[in-house]
């Protein structure tokens, strides 16, 4: 059965776990061992149960919010409780947000290929190869759900279980290493900031709420079961790489699973991990086109965009025109700009929605017939977390936001108003 806007509720909680799965484990899976290794040696692991149960804390009253909203958009849902401009620009910040990290980790994936195919990393070949890759991602969202959903549960497992196995074999090999002693506090801070990143982008099942079967429990249940996995896939893989490196590569070695893969097993082995990152990087931004074309698709919906952004594929019941425009957006985001900012700016941006989320539950379509004191002690804590976290992030990182919150400014103010459809 279709909802007024057409779209079907076709994606179930193996749907809604591989969103979000897959919107948070992407391309720093494969660069973060190295950097916590070096910072952090053989306590590196244990920051990721931390910073889970810290990532728990913002996700269990994010997700209850989240299950009072039935309608595809998340944030551009959840911040028009607090006026239809909120709505906008919380929306717009979101969409910004990924439409910059699907180029940035387009970059990465081209990157991967470079290592093989010679040319790659630059001139037309590069250009050509971005634009291929974000084709194929865009006619497979737009050819339906359902065929979106299996190759994103093949690329899941593509990408999933050869890490597994090269960690199970480091540790079986090298032994589980015995943790070390923290750093410093303010450095521990800083390591928390950067392992964070990691576990963002659970909330990327929420965007297709309008689509999921029964969203009140299906998305609670996939983003905090995302927040478990994730944490004990990085705990297991970081473990892994310490057992082997301790104190991280030499200087100059930037592909830590790679070096990694090669200890296993020589050069097959680092092969095998180069084309996992491949399957990774791909389920990530296969992800996230699946997802963030229907932030736009519901603010066309609602008259804030221009309606042709709310039209639907007949034949696929697909959002193809929202689709086709994140499409060029990104392509022209990866192959004209830099992204060395973006993981701070995503994150930063991030925090911002986690935290007008939870703080939207009352004001929510279908609240909860009573949010008892223990709700509001875990909310709480949660925006705390936010705030701590959005306070690390440096000036320029507030000013980058600023500037994109603006733009979005500016298209919502020239945008003729139209009512949203009843």
């Amino acid at each position: 059965m279709s909802d007024k806007h057409g779209l079907p509720r076709r994606i179930g909680i193996g749907g809604a776990l591989l969103l979000a799965f897959n919107g948070a484990i992407g391309a720093s899976i494969f660069a973060l061992p190295a950097t916590l290794a070096a910072d952090f040696g053989t306590s590196a692991p244990w920051l990721f149960p931390l910073v889970g149960i810290a990532s728990l804390l913002i996700a269990v009253p994010f997700s209850r919010s989240v299950a009072a909203f039935p309608e595809s958009g998340g944030p551009a849902t959840y911040g028009r409780v607090f006026g239809r401009l909120a709505g906008f620009e919380l929306g717009w910040i979101y969409y910004v947000a990924r439409a910059t990290a699907f180029a940035a980790n387009l970059n990465v994936l081209v990157s991967y290929f470079a290592r093989w195919w010679t040319g790659a990393d630059g001139g037309a070949i590069r250009v050509g190869l971005m634009l291929a890759l974000v084709a194929g991602f865009a006619a497979i969202n737009i050819s339906g759900v359902r065929s979106a959903m299996r190759v994103l549960g093949g690329l899941t497992l593509l990408k999933t279980v050869p890490l597994l196995l090269a960690a199970l074999g480091a540790l079986v090999i090298a032994g589980v290493p015995t943790p070390g002693p923290l750093p410093p506090v303010n450095e521990v801070e800083t390591g928390v900031l950067i392992v964070f990143y990691a576990f963002v982008g659970f909330e990327n099942a929420t965007v297709t709420a309008g689509e999921t079967k029964e969203p009140n429990r299906t998305l609670p249940r996939a983003l905090l079961g995302t927040i478990g996995t994730v944490a004990l896939l990085y705990f297991f893989v970081q473990l892994a790489f310490v057992a082997v490196f301790p104190f991280g590569l030499e200087s100059g070695q930037d592909a830590p699973l790679l070096a990694l893969g090669a200890w296993l097993i020589g050069p097959v082995g680092a092969l095998v991990i180069g084309v996992t990152a491949i399957f990774s990087t791909a389920g990530n931004l296969h992800s996230n086109m699946a997802a963030t074309p229907r932030v736009t698709f519901a603010m066309a919906e609602r008259g804030e965009l221009p309606g042709w952004l709310a039209k639907v594929n007949r034949r696929f019941d697909t959002p193809a025109a929202s689709i086709l425009f994140f499409a060029g957006l990104i392509a022209v985001l990866a192959i004209s700009g830099s992204f060395v900012w973006l993981a701070v700016v995503s994150t930063l941006a991030r925090m911002i929605i986690y935290s007008v989320t939870i703080l939207a539950l009352p004001r929510a379509p279908q609240p909860p017939e009573r949010i008892g004191a223990s709700h509001w002690l875990i909310a709480a804590i949660g925006v705390l977390i936010c705030v701590l976290v959005a306070a690390q992030a440096d000036r320029t990182a507030w000013l980058t936001l600023a500037v994109l919150s603006g733009a979005g400014l500016l298209l919502y103010f020239f945008t003729p108003k139209r009512s949203s459809a009843s």
